[in-house]
């Protein structure tokens, strides 16, 4: 009988795998008790943020998925409290080294794209907060990404109304290496942000707010074609919420944030497909 090929879903768990032996130790200290690594854990949360479904349904399904489970050695199914668990003790710096990871194999080529999108928050019930007259915050998620790709070079979550010119700063000395040519819409248009930029061998194609003539014959002056290319921000942005929802699940701010760097990882894994 002929084998069958190898599916997506199992070459994004083998990738993940490889990324997860790559970036942590194969167990969290001398105590563990050495029933599954970190390598699995980690694995599994990629899965189960790919897969869009909860921990109870994940684990359900992986009793169906041998090759899956072989994939990664996994003999013994967790519970979903282990899972949960797991998620909770992984810090951010964990999955922001994995993050930087799975940049590297994707091309890029400095073309970078800046926009912010919001994700809601789905713990809040839409009865009470309509009884009561309450208004939930969206977390407010910025993306820096590649042009060429569409790999998602690094993020920044918060909680907050802060403005586009007060972030892009941050996100701009983060990546020196990694961006050549910064777009940006009008939001991004900050005396700050364009001389931070300079600054760091960055060249800012930002929009201006159109005051004056003069400001909007600068504008006519863009490159359109290459400023054009910010659009690849808004199909990363929908691709996001398509494929692994438009909203977090968690209740604590610091598993929202979270969450959203594993949904981006997980982007960057199946962009690396």
């Amino acid at each position: 009988m002929q084998a069958l090929p190898k599916s997506r879903l199992l070459r994004f768990v083998e990738q993940a795998y490889h990324l997860a032996r790559r970036a942590v130790a194969r167990y969290s200290s001398k105590f563990s008790k050495r029933r599954y690594t970190l390598h699995q854990h980690i694995v599994l949360l990629c899965l189960k943020v790919r897969k869009n479904t909860t921990y109870r349904t994940l684990l359900d399904e992986l009793i169906e998925m041998p090759r899956i489970r072989s994939a990664i050695d996994l003999e013994e199914l967790p519970s979903p409290s282990t899972l949960c668990k797991s998620f909770n003790r992984l810090d951010m710096a964990v999955w922001r080294v994995l993050f930087n990871l799975s940049v590297t194999p994707l091309p890029t080529n400095g073309v970078v794209g800046i926009d912010a999108s919001g994700f809601d928050r789905s713990h809040a019930s839409k009865h009470y907060t309509k009884r009561t007259k309450l208004t939930i915050q969206q977390l407010k998620v910025t993306l820096l990404v590649d042009t060429k790709s569409n790999a998602i070079i690094d993020l920044h979550v918060t909680t907050t109304r802060k403005h586009d010119s007060q972030i892009a700063p941050s996100l701009i000395k983060r990546n020196t290496g990694m961006v050549a040519i910064l777009l940006g819409d009008k939001g991004y248009d900050d005396q700050k942000v364009r001389t931070i930029a300079r600054a760091t061998g960055v060249r800012p194609l930002i929009k201006h707010r159109e005051f004056s003539s003069l400001q909007k014959a600068w504008n006519a002056r863009l490159d359109a074609d290459l400023y054009g290319q910010r659009s690849q921000n808004e199909t990363v942005n929908s691709r996001l919420k398509r494929k692994y929802g438009a909203f977090v699940r968690s209740q604590h701010w610091w598993k929202q944030f979270r969450g959203l760097a594993i949904g981006c990882l997980t982007h960057n894994i199946d962009k690396t497909l």
